[in-house]
């Protein structure tokens, strides 16, 4: 009887257990699973939206608080100590007649120029009116400069021709920043990119970069944050010196970036009108 007894016993405490263990899975089961499972919270331009990054990109190890912008709100400044930041400005035609000693005496440390462009209803290539002008009145002013080419290219051989006029054109000056892909869309009128999707564009990029780094130079892509989170896909963009345009305070947007254009509506001493103003991030420098 006492054998009995311990066998039954031991039966009804593994009993209580494997019920106890049957509980707990069904709370599991029924535990409400996180619908952002693997997904970032990132700025589309209009809203924070969740999506899945793009797998290998780098993120951005800025914060929020560590932008400082005076009460008119032009000029934007970083206060934090992840990088250091240089003021810059990117011009075109029209921005016009261009002093540039005074743009440098008022801060700005380098310039992004449009060297050319490609017409969005025609598809010819065409150099900037005021690039030779404004690459070489930046140069003797002691700003570093960088190039971009507004593309409107509809194929890779396209990207890799604009690379090559960019190169042309870059030859002729002493260009210490990236030559910059800027593919935009045209919304205001017809343009022979319509429908191109974000995967064309991605392989356009890819394109125009490789070309550009097989000439020597650093190559860059501009994009707004649109794009930055439905068509490009960053990650295959490695390599590439990324050039976000948002116009805001503070640049907490989720993927890491080298340039920032903070606003179209600057002023600089020396340029008549709105110019777009831009931070570059630096390594900060050993101690």
């Amino acid at each position: 009887m006492r054998q009995f007894y311990l066998f039954f016993n031991r039966f009804r405490h593994a009993g209580a257990a494997l019920l106890l263990l049957a509980c707990l899975l069904s709370l599991a089961g029924c535990r409400e699973r996180d619908p952002h499972a693997g997904m970032a919270e990132v700025h589309n331009g209009s809203s924070l939206v969740w999506v899945y990054p793009w797998k290998g990109a780098e993120v951005n190890p800025l914060a929020a608080a560590d932008f400082y912008t005076p009460d008119n709100g032009e000029l934007v400044s970083y206060t934090g100590d992840a990088v250091q930041a240089q003021q810059g400005v990117d011009v075109s035609y029209f921005q016009g007649e261009i002093d540039w000693e005074a743009v440098k005496a008022d801060g700005v440390d380098f310039a992004m120029i449009r060297a050319g462009y490609r017409g969005y209803t025609d598809g010819y290539i065409n150099m900037d009116q005021n690039f030779a002008a404004n690459a070489r009145g930046a140069l003797d002013a002691g700003l570093e400069i960088g190039l971009y080419f507004f593309s409107q290219a509809t194929t890779k051989d396209e990207a890799v021709e604009e690379a090559r006029w960019l190169v042309e054109a870059a030859a002729r000056y002493d260009v210490t920043l990236p030559l910059m892909f800027d593919w935009e869309t045209i919304g205001e009128a017809p343009a022979r990119t319509d429908g191109i999707l974000g995967e064309q564009m991605t392989a356009f990029a890819q394109a125009f970069c490789s070309e550009i780094r097989t000439e020597g130079y650093t190559p860059g892509v501009y994009f707004n944050r649109w794009q930055g989170c439905y068509d490009y896909d960053l990650g295959k963009l490695a390599g590439a010196e990324l050039w976000l345009t948002a116009d805001d305070v503070a640049d907490d947007w989720y993927y890491a970036h080298t340039y920032w254009q903070y606003t179209y509506t600057g002023s600089v001493d020396g340029i008549e009108g709105d110019v777009d103003r831009n931070l570059r991030y630096l390594p900060r420098a050993e101690d």
